[in-house]
């Protein structure tokens, strides 16, 4: 007999429901899919235009422009108008909004944008009022330089205009695209001020801070930038002040000082009231506009090599510049031609949001940039009127601080007033810790200091021309290394350097008397020069370059130590006929010779008659001994070992001075910067009883301690053997976007990559700094050299331009100076004119 019975209820339901949330999970998918899709069809409607035709407004003929296979333009037009009109095409189509934001960071509008997280920034660099400044220095352009600016705004409004949609940037943001129009580029300008130079008086204060502390002989001692790796072009070593004696102050009978924050409440430090890092107060999206931390992020070697020490006669310069690296990179490789006089071709990087050329050559000379290290900028001490906070004490008699009121508009939020107190000698900035409001002078607020003369360079075709040019250039300031056609060399100063009067700028000053402040610019006879050394050879490295009043016009403003530039130099005294490919090898020196003498003194200590008394210390000493290889290379545990040994000797022997200084600045920090190698060496090697901190019998126990801390920091990461210098140098070259919305790092970032290299050699690498390009290139012979830079022309995620220089990059492999062979053209055409109706 057959019998049936029913499926049981749980697993029929059970089953419902798997095929129900299965279809849930189809639609899902699909519908996740559709969106995928639309978004990428959206996305790739504002993908630049490469091939075809277009109208461009104002063009005299056609324009023509061609990209190679890497995306690199070839600008062609009649009139260098005309070719200013075609590179702002291409920037705006590829780099659009990366123009937007440096103008935006400049003038103190990214809240619009990024809402109230941005107030902060917005805050400090409204202050500054550079968009007055930005408008105050196209009023003062030559018609020439205003017709060129009108022109290049011209092409960026016609190359945004022709994308199909919005950015992909502006569609997450839900904001619209603002038209360029001329003082945008001196905003452009303005952000690359607030990148390479001191706005806030940072390293003022902190040495106002250090006088504040200690006695003047120890003071002078602590802040100075000299020491034995010094490498100047001009005059010999300056000398490291020598130590004061106990007399002067013993750390083991100084009394303790009362901690003046605690006794004044609501008084922050001057460099943290005047510069805190923008990640303190926003998020983190907001931390990427802010300035380098770190000084070596605005640094940048460049050396040249006269014609006669080459295998072919040609003079040859290399440069690679130091900067904050992120995508898209801050430069656009491109190469203009036009002929209004005779014929002209420029090749190099730009600027997107600046038709100039920056860097490279234009056939008769060619020409590299560091940044110049000197000192930019000054606080001035404004002494109130005690009757009226509001007016202040000037060589005229007491006079009001001028006030303007400006709004911050604030996407989703409420709008944020302003207020700005102006002085005669600049902006109000904060105040030290004693409460003494301090006004800031820097270059690009006085009239001249921001402009457009670096035009000039396209067509010079003498080292003296570029010189007298470069005298009169607004940008920040820069040490020009420059190579002529016939195998000359030269190096000067580009960029405005003002004329101080009665004092050297180290300190925050009153100049209230007239017997200090700024007295104009410099004259362009009175600027220092070096053409056709004896030897040959030109290396700048941001380190000292001159001395005597040279050095006083400058100012100090943070010196490197000098171990790149004598590398450098080594490495081209070492090459008896250089070629172009021969500086390659230079740009890629990552040999550790800068802390050889550090890796010696690490291991005395370790070796020392009783220090080895741990199995901790004998594998430390192990791994520094056997695995040293001399180079900053990726898989060394050795080299960061002893990088970190140096960190902690300079924390420990600092530390009794340190302690009070924070009293003043509690954001004082002794081995930041470039300037603690002098003093510091000077210390571990002298080694003075009444300078080490009382906690420590010897300074060799202090050197132990280092060690100990060391290994600690080491076995926390995993051990000793395995402390690899790449783990800690690994470089991430991030969008904007993905800091703030880490999912989208994917699709926006560069891979991450362990790299060779750090500060104090030519190869310089850090985790977010490092080389923005590298070139080498004899002016004539443009096709012998070579280029390459991080990411890649675009800064459209769906480019295949937007990485496609990476790999190049990292792994050191040059490309062509030159753009090569045509894969894209592209020709802009001036409107066709409609031939009047025949009657």
């Amino acid at each position: 007999m057959l019998t049936w019975s029913s499926p049981s209820p749980p697993r029929t339901l059970a089953h419902r429901l798997l095929r129900a949330l299965g279809a849930v999970v189809v639609v899902a998918l699909v519908s996740l899919a559709a969106f995928a899709a639309w978004c990428y069809v959206e996305i790739r409607g504002s993908l630049p235009q490469l091939d075809g035709e277009r109208a461009m407004q104002g063009a005299a003929a056609a324009i023509t422009i061609e990209r190679d296979l890497l995306g690199i333009p070839t600008i062609t037009g009649a009139t260098r108008l005309d070719v200013a009109r075609g590179l702002g095409f291409v920037h705006a189509q590829d780099r659009f909004f990366q123009m937007d934001l440096a103008r935006r960071r400049a003038a103190g509008e990214l809240s619009e944008l990024f809402g109230s997280a941005a107030v902060p920034i917005d805050t400090r660099t409204r202050v500054l009022r550079l968009r007055a400044r930005a408008q105050r220095a196209i009023e003062l352009a030559t018609l020439e330089e205003r017709a060129e600016l009108s022109a290049y705004a011209q092409g960026v409004n016609a190359g945004l205009g022709a994308l199909a949609v919005k950015l992909p940037e502006y569609l997450l943001l839900g904001a619209e695209p603002r038209a360029w129009v001329v003082e945008d580029s001196a905003l452009v300008l303005a952000s690359m001020f607030l990148t390479l130079q001191d706005s806030a008086g940072q390293r003022e204060s902190r040495f106002a801070a250090v006088y504040a502390s200690l006695p003047p002989a120890l003071a002078e001692f602590m802040t100075t930038s000299s020491n034995t790796w010094e490498t100047p072009l001009v005059g010999g070593l300056m000398g490291i002040p020598p130590i004061p004696d106990a007399g002067v102050f013993d750390v083991r009978a100084a009394p303790r000082l009362p901690n003046l924050q605690d006794s004044q409440p609501g008084k922050k430090s001057a460099a943290k009231e005047n510069a805190k890092d923008a990640a303190d107060d926003a998020e983190p999206l907001l931390a990427w506009f802010s300035p380098p931390a770190n000084d070596d992020a605005r640094g940048s070697n460049n050396w040249a090599v006269a014609g006669r020490l080459t295998v072919d006669g040609g003079a040859i310069v290399a440069n690679d510049m130091h900067l904050g690296l992120s995508a898209p990179n801050i430069w656009y490789r491109a190469s203009m031609i036009w002929s209004d006089a005779r014929p002209r071709r420029l090749t190099g990087v730009t600027l997107p949001g600046v038709p100039s050329l920056v860097a490279g050559s234009n056939g008769d000379v060619a020409w590299a940039f560091t940044n110049s290290s000197g000192d930019w900028s000054d606080l001035i001490i404004v002494e109130r009127d005690s009757a009226d906070a509001n007016r202040y004490r000037t060589p005229s008699g007491m006079q009001p601080a001028t006030t303007t009121h400006e709004t911050i508009i604030v996407k989703g939020g409420a709008n944020v007033p302003v207020e700005i107190r102006d002085t005669i000698w600049g902006p109000i900035v904060g105040h030290d810790a004693q409460g003494h409001e301090h006004a800031l002078a820097w270059v690009p607020l006085r009239e001249g200091g921001m402009n457009f003369a670096l035009g000039a360079f396209e067509t010079v075709e003498t080292l003296e021309q570029l010189f007298a040019a470069a005298s009169l250039a607004g940008i920040p300031a820069q040490n020009l290394v420059a190579a002529q056609r016939d195998g000359r060399i030269g190096w000067s100063i580009a960029g405005r350097i003002p004329r101080r009067v009665g004092h050297d700028g180290r300190l925050p000053t009153s100049w209230a008397d007239g017997s200090r402040g700024w007295d104009s610019w410099l004259a362009p006879a009175e600027y220092p020069s070096l053409i056709d050394p004896p030897d040959g050879r030109i290396v700048t490295a941001n380190n000292r370059l001159v001395a005597g009043p040279a050095l006083q016009s400058l100012g100090d403003g943070g010196y490197d130590l000098g171990a790149r530039a004598r590398q450098i130099k080594d490495d081209l005294a070492a090459i008896p006929r250089a070629s172009v490919r021969d500086m390659l090898a230079v740009h890629l020196d990552d040999r550790a010779l800068f802390l050889e003498r550090w890796r010696d003194l690490m291991v005395r200590a370790l070796s020392t008659p009783g220090r080895a008394d741990s199995e901790t210390r004998r594998e430390l000493r192990r791994v520094v001994v056997e695995t040293w290889t001399g180079r900053a290379s990726a898989d060394s545990a050795a080299y960061r070992l002893v990088r970190e040994f140096r960190t902690h000797v300079g924390e420990l022997a600092f530390a009794p001075l340190t302690e009070r200084i924070r009293k003043v600045d509690a954001d004082y920090n002794p081995t930041a910067g470039r300037g603690s190698e002098g003093p510091l060496w000077a210390l571990v090697s002298e080694r003075p009883a009444h300078l080490l901190d009382p906690k420590f019998a010897t300074w060799m126990d202090l050197f132990v301690a280092a060690a100990d801390r060391t290994a600690e920091d080491a076995k926390k990461a995993g051990g000793i053997a395995t402390y690899s210098w790449g783990r800690a140098n690994t470089v991430r070259i991030r969008h904007p976007f993905s800091v703030a919305i880490p999912m989208l790092g994917f699709f926006l970032d560069m891979p991450s990559a362990q790299l060779p290299g750090d500060s104090n050699m030519p190869r310089v690498q850090g985790t977010t700094f490092g080389a923005s390009e590298r070139f080498a290139v004899s002016p004539g012979r443009e096709q012998d050299g070579y280029f390459h830079m991080p990411t890649g022309q675009s800064g459209h995620l769906l480019s295949p331009h937007y990485r496609d220089a990476q790999a190049a990059w990292v792994n050191g492999e040059a490309t062509p100076f030159l753009p090569g062979a045509t894969v894209h053209t592209l020709i802009l055409r001036p409107p066709a004119v409609t031939p009047p109706m025949q009657r």
